[in-house]
């Protein structure tokens, strides 16, 4: 262990990052975070959500690149979960970080949508919402523990235009078609972990990362059959490795089937970006306020 890190990844984002913005993430990876959220619009206004907060005396920021979330200052999720509007679905915790692709996404009424990697349902609940539950989603999980806890989520958050399939998104028939495609890839968690963790050296492995990385691959080539032509996917990782990230998508892009459809990353101004070797794409390193996080919007050629 480095810097209470596995050896291998210290030389990853060593070789990656170089040694300041390695130290600027081992310094990340040592945070405690706030308590964030975002409104459920299905069943709550944020102006109504902020109300009760203030009866409440629980202090709250706003997040100046999505008006429906909250990063709340002096109570814990535990404390939020025992409130009576986090109990009937009016509002989700969620990172940070995690919304940001679905506001990328950007999903409108009546798009079909395919979420490959659903489970536990943030990002599949936050898009039927930012569409007014007027978008179709079809949302994969393959785990039926997993798969059962998203449409628990699904139910309780109002998200009801949702088809749930308990099957690996690799494995869909190539017959579906869908007008946008999200792909918040499983991954090795590099940009989420904690140098607290004692267990680190044993679960946050070499072969995760591999093992990552290629079904990444193969989900993202499924991704492209199942996307119409000239249409948008987000691909999105929690982690900050581009061998997870830029690499996956580099060689989908060299064949001339995704073009980068550029983010406009100067709206996060209140986090660490990483530089990428894809112009366009983000890379949020984790920080006192963000979890690490990879996020491409792309076009199918």
């Amino acid at each position: 262990m480095i810097n209470n890190i596995p050896n291998f990844l210290y030389h990853l984002l060593i070789e990656q990052y170089g040694e300041n913005l390695t130290n600027t993430i081992l310094e990340g990876y040592s945070q405690k975070r706030p308590v964030t959220l975002r409104a459920n619009t299905l069943k709550a206004d944020i102006t109504d959500i902020k109300n009760i907060f203030d009866k409440l005396q629980i202090s709250y920021k706003e997040v100046s690149w999505y008006k429906d979330a909250l990063i709340l200052e002096n109570t814990s999720e535990d404390q939020i979960k025992n409130l009576e509007i986090y109990q009937n679905g009016e509002i989700y915790l969620q990172s940070l970080s995690s919304m940001i692709p679905p506001l990328v996404i950007s999903p409108k009424e009546n798009e079909n949508i395919l979420d490959m990697a659903a489970a536990p349902g943030s990002k599949t609940t936050q898009m039927l919402a930012l569409s007014q539950n007027k978008a179709f989603i079809t949302a994969c999980e393959k785990n039926k523990i997993r798969a059962e806890r998203l449409q628990y989520n699904l139910n309780k958050q109002g998200a009801n235009r949702v088809n749930v399939m308990i099957k690996d998104a690799r494995q869909l028939d190539d017959f579906f078609s869908f007008d946008k495609v999200l792909l918040d890839a499983p991954c090795s968690g590099s940009g989420t972990i904690s140098i607290f963790d004692k267990k680190l050296e044993s679960t946050f492995t070499e072969d995760l990362v591999n093992r990552s990385s290629k079904v990444q691959h193969d989900l993202l080539k499924k991704a492209i059959t199942l996307l119409k032509p000239g249409h948008e996917m987000v691909y999105s990782t929690c982690s900050i490795l581009a061998k997870e990230n830029e690499n996956i998508l580099r060689k989908f892009i060299d064949f001339k089937q995704l073009e980068i459809l550029p983010i406009d990353v100067s709206i996060f101004s209140d986090a660490i970006l990483l530089p990428t070797s894809i112009e366009g794409t983000l890379c949020i390193g984790p920080s006192d306020l963000y979890e690490g996080f990879f996020v491409a919007a792309l076009r199918k050629l």
